[in-house]
């Protein structure tokens, strides 16, 4: 199992830009597809992007889309979310996940490994 921690969530105003970042350790990553996802209080778990696993697909959930941009770095075992135009509905624990083989998911649950999240807050 892969061990994944999430960094660079903090409180911004709307429309400004930040990138989360995700650092995985314990083994490569270079079979695994990887996505993001977040959850805000009382809500579900809710798919925002993902990309394959060498890099060369990436999806996006209709309320991200043209604003949240997905990359990875296999070298380094690391993963990014490039969030820009944030608004207020952003706000939300961030998570990145992994999935082996195969092709992208839009379920939480196709998802084997998992970090601790980060919190990202959009103030008006």
């Amino acid at each position: 199992q892969v061990q994944l921690v999430e960094s660079g969530g903090r409180l911004v105003q709307t429309g400004d830009s930040l990138r989360l970042s995700c650092k995985a350790s314990g083994g490569t990553v270079n079979n695994y597809n990887v996505a993001w996802f977040r959850q805000a209080p009382g809500k579900d778990r809710e798919f925002v992007g993902a990309i394959s696993y060498v890099g060369d697909y990436t999806r996006y959930s209709d309320s991200v889309n043209g604003r949240f941009f997905i990359s990875r770095d296999n070298r380094k075992n690391r993963f990014y979310l490039q969030m820009n135009s944030l608004k207020p509905e952003d706000t939300a624990v961030y998570y990145c996940a992994l999935k082996l083989f195969g092709q992208t998911s839009l379920r939480p649950e196709d998802y084997s490994d998992w970090g601790q999240g980060t919190q990202v807050t959009v103030s008006s």
